[in-house]
């Protein structure tokens, strides 16, 4: 069966982005980089809220700039070839790639887990990661955690009353000092 899969930059103090809404912070050095497409090259569809969409509708076009380097056409080629699925009740179109989700995001997902293919299933988002995560839904949570303190802003972690007891699957420290955690959710077998 298909992972699902939580994985964004995240300051030291658990945000995406800061109080003012910057993640200038984020930006990630070429080691990083290359991890990030690696990640992504693994993925066989990928889940987006409205503002993450719109965010990366970045990727669609910026190949038709030559003076980008190798590793910037390498994920805008895999990213425009990867299947989205926009979550959105504002939007009634999308670009490239994508679709608008039909259905609500369990259904989605349990529809994604039960059609024949390859790669995790990747939550992008704050927002539809804490409602995938609500639902028990994530299997892993992958943060690529930045050497900085925003001090407020959105949460990668989502916000509920329930516990979650993960595993360490993988760690790994860059250069630039970002640390790319992977915890996949320990699972309690039912009786």
């Amino acid at each position: 069966m298909r992972s699902v899969t939580y994985s964004m930059g995240v300051s030291l103090d658990g945000y995406i982005v800061g109080p003012d809404g910057d993640f200038g912070w984020t930006p990630p050095d070429e080691e990083v980089f290359r991890f990030a497409t690696d990640e992504v090259r693994e993925v066989g569809v990928h889940l987006l809220g409205r503002r993450l969409y719109e965010t990366m509708l970045y990727w669609e076009t910026v190949d038709q700039n030559p003076s980008l380097d190798f590793s910037t056409l390498e994920f805008a080629a895999i990213w425009k070839r990867l299947p989205k699925v926009v979550f959105s009740t504002t939007l009634s179109a999308v670009r490239g790639n994508a679709r608008l989700a039909s259905g609500g995001l369990a259904q989605e997902i349990e529809r994604l887990r039960a059609e024949p293919g390859e790669g995790d299933i990747a939550i992008g988002g704050a927002t539809l990661a804490a409602e995938a995560a609500a639902l028990g839904l994530i299997d892993e949570y992958r943060p690529r955690v930045y050497p900085v303190l925003v001090g407020g802003g959105i949460p990668f972690f989502p916000r509920h009353e329930r516990r979650v007891d993960l595993e360490l699957v993988e760690t790994r420290t860059f250069s630039s000092r970002v640390v790319c955690l992977r915890y996949r959710v320990a699972r309690q077998s039912r009786c």
